[in-house]
């Protein structure tokens, strides 16, 4: 798996260690305060076959080996949102290494919306599957470093910054600052609340490293993908956000937005996501089993 790390800055600052999942185009982190050898899990991927449905945890365990050859506790596993473009490895890290699991708050009206698409009224019991679920303005601790929630919606109505000292991770409001923002057509997303949330972002220290969600590297632009620029280079240089006003980025991300596909995961990820990553409950053969709404999108 392609990685990179970023140093810590020291006091205050954690060292990040971001994982590439190329098939989903993912990034995942690994948040760290190496005075007391403890870390944060973010936005891992669990592993999704489109063609056999089959899943599998082979990034996730990845990422459990590099946590304990560098000796490291995990405090927290943690979800910017339920992810549409892949299944998440939560409940599955969860239950590994014992540290609790958490998401946005607002994950529980995307469960309500989400109940009516799948026309599955009793499903995805949030409270159950999320230890946390983590109110704007909400803190954590691990080690000697705080984790400051943010609610940053429009990818969707629930998604969550973590601020961690000179670190955020924005998950999918701004793609890398050469590309631009993130989709804002999703079920409960909206372009207008997406570049509220992005001036929010904005307005941390301009020295802030911002984390993002995905990376497809631009055809002719660079070759490995990456996922970290400060807020300074997302003001100067973001095409989507320098010299646009919210009137601009709107028409920009919802005429962009019009001419994109469905993900290919994201019928099968909303519902395994809202519970924290497990599967459907398993039927009287045993086995767990999609639900498919057919002509709904």
């Amino acid at each position: 798996m392609f990685t990179r790390q970023s140093p810590s800055r020291g006091p205050g600052s954690p060292r990040v260690v971001g994982f590439y999942d190329k098939p989903s185009g993912s990034a995942q982190y690994v948040a760290i305060d190496d005075g007391t050898k403890t870390c944060v899990l973010i936005d891992v991927v669990q592993d999704f076959d489109t063609r056999s449905a089959g899943t599998g945890f082979t990034a996730a365990q990845e990422i459990l080996d590099f946590v304990r050859a560098e000796g490291l506790e995990v405090a927290y596993v943690l979800d910017t949102h339920p992810h549409a473009d892949h299944l998440m490895a939560s409940a599955w890290l969860k239950a590994q290494t014992g540290a609790p699991n958490g998401i946005g708050a607002k994950v529980a009206e995307i469960a309500e919306l989400w109940r009516g698409i799948y026309h599955l009224p009793e499903a995805f019991d949030v409270a159950r599957d999320f230890d946390h679920l983590l109110e704007d303005g909400a803190t954590l601790t691990f080690g000697g470093l705080e984790i400051r929630v943010m609610l940053s919606p429009g990818h969707t109505l629930g998604s969550v910054t973590y601020v961690i000292g000179d670190a955020a991770f924005v998950h999918d409001t701004l793609m890398q600052a050469d590309v631009g923002s993130s989709r804002a057509d999703f079920p409960g997303g909206s372009a207008a609340m997406l570049w509220d949330s992005i001036q929010a972002i904005l307005s941390l220290p301009e020295e802030t490293r911002l984390f993002i969600g995905h990376d497809y590297p631009p055809v002719g632009n660079r070759e490995d993908p990456a996922w970290e620029a400060t807020v300074a280079e997302h003001r100067a240089q973001n095409p989507h956000i320098a010299g646009k006003s919210r009137e601009d980025f709107i028409a920009l991300r919802e005429e962009r937005d019009a001419t994109l596909p469905l993900p290919d995961r994201m019928l099968y990820a909303l519902q395994v996501n809202l519970r924290a990553g497990r599967l459907p409950p398993p039927e009287a053969d045993g086995r767990s089993y999609f639900k498919i709404p057919a002509n709904r999108f």
